[in-house]
């Protein structure tokens, strides 16, 4: 079993507040669960306003697997035009005995 993660630093757009922060933040969650089925959370710089930190994990039977669900997410982050991709950290694991 794999378990990979990536969390993805990010600037956002022409947003003012933390409530428009929300409507940019929530939808690109939401879309990334549904379109991937991951796990996703907001999970750094939760109060500045321009500035996110989104989590994104999964757990699947092969490494390659891992490694092409984390590539698409990024990559469908990374080509967002309201938002900026700063930087993308990742790792993935085995678990039980190899």
């Amino acid at each position: 079993m794999w378990i990979g993660w990536l969390e993805l630093d990010i600037l956002l757009g022409d947003v003012h507040s933390l409530k428009e922060k929300r409507s940019v933040v929530r939808p690109l969650v939401a879309e990334l669960r549904r379109r991937f089925q991951v796990s996703v959370a907001e999970v750094d710089h939760l109060d500045l306003h321009r500035r996110t930190a989104i989590g994104v994990s999964l757990v699947a039977a092969d490494r390659g697997h891992v490694t092409e669900v984390l590539d698409a997410v990024e990559h469908f982050v990374a080509y967002r035009p309201e938002i900026e991709l700063l930087s993308a950290h990742r790792a993935d694991r085995t678990t039980g005995d190899d």
